[in-house]
């Protein structure tokens, strides 16, 4: 199956939901709320799975969708809940003021408030090893958002457990796939890049990047991960240390014989990033035994480095399951490596988390 389709509606339907996410931080609009696991929501989080669930559900009725977010709370909140209304009202493709045909393709504008709520409910699906279904995340890096730096608009198509789709909005990544790495927005000489970049994988197809747009879909560009020596390899990691053990990050980068520090970012634009080569190692490890990773934090990441000609495991080098639910929850850490590299780099975080143990 080619999943054209899907890889279109997927495509636009994260190409429109940045609109949104743009706007919002540009308007400095952050009321944030508090959700049980204590990381911040925004309310671009809220509006962009409307708009993408909505996409979904026009031009495939019978998908279900493991989303992040859930109205209960916008639900009691009538002012909160018109904010997010206004946003997502204009945050429509085309560059006239009418709806464009692509945005007519993603099923137009939603009619009203209630339909937003519903649309953002819509993403109850407990996913699992049967089936179609896609796994959103409205905004990845919500923390890196709210500060300007990086964040990702992820979607991805899973069929009976495995990644068939992923799409990855990230607004603030410089176009330029030979750009040099950077955390943050505000590093020295970033303010060079034409930033925003759509990043897309269809399983056995390859991945690519193009440059997010505000109507149809620009041209695209085929994506690989380079193949450095080790010692020579740069690696991302994630900027909270309650996501990812930066100690135990470090300690595998000097068994490697890396020298050049980590580059931290929020979010799955770091797949992105090592996808396209302009970082080589991704690594994700467990900060504690329970934690338990969510399918959307990684599925359209997986894809897009796997499609690039990397390797995702985890952190004993199984393979990542996207079958077990809503988390991972026979896995524990994430490494992506070129597969050149990926059998010394899991060696080396065997024997850093063994040692731990011991």
């Amino acid at each position: 199956m080619s999943y054209s389709k899907e890889l279109r509606i997927a495509s636009l339907a994260v190409q429109r939901a940045t609109i949104l996410t743009q706007k919002v931080f540009h308007e400095k609009v952050k009321g944030t709320l508090s959700k049980d696991d204590k990381s911040p929501v925004t309310i671009g989080d809220f509006g962009a799975q409307a708009l993408i669930i909505q996409a979904i559900k026009y031009n495939f009725p019978e998908d279900e969708v493991v989303g992040e977010e859930e109205a209960s709370t916008l639900r009691e909140k009538p002012d909160l809940t018109q904010q997010i209304w206004e946003l997502v009202q204009g945050a429509k493709l085309g560059i006239h003021e009418n709806s464009s045909e692509v945005e007519k393709e993603l099923g137009g504008p939603l009619e009203g408030p209630g339909q937003m709520l519903n649309a953002i409910d819509a993403g109850n699906s407990s996913g699992g090893s049967k089936g179609r279904f896609w796994a959103l995340d409205p905004i990845d890096g919500t923390k890196g958002f709210l500060r300007g730096g990086q964040y990702a608009v992820c979607l991805a198509l899973i069929v009976d457990g495995e990644v068939k789709v992923g799409v990855l909005g990230c607004p603030n990544l410089p176009v330029d796939d030979k750009a040099p790495l950077s955390a943050d927005v505000s590093d020295a000489g970033a303010e060079k890049h034409q930033r925003g970049v759509l990043f897309s994988a269809v399983y056995g197809q390859g991945a690519t990047s193009q440059p997010l747009g505000t109507d149809d879909l620009l041209p695209h560009q085929s994506i690989h991960m380079k193949d450095p020596p080790i010692r020579e390899a740069t690696f991302c990691e994630s900027v909270e240390a309650g996501h990812s053990s930066h100690g135990d990050q470090a300690m595998i980068a000097g068994k490697l014989g890396i020298t050049e520090p980590s580059v931290r970012m929020d979010s799955q634009a770091k797949y992105g990033s090592v996808a396209r080569g302009a970082g080589d190692l991704y690594l994700r490890l467990p900060v504690s035994a329970t934690y338990v990773e969510k399918i959307w934090d990684h599925a359209a990441g997986w894809l897009i480095v796997t499609e690039a000609g990397g390797v995702v495991t985890d952190a004993e080098g199984n393979k990542v399951d996207f079958g077990q639910g809503r988390t991972l929850a026979k896995n524990k850490g994430i490494v992506a490596t070129p597969k050149s590299l990926h059998q010394e780099v899991i060696g080396v975080v065997k024997s850093v988390l063994s040692a731990k143990q011991a």
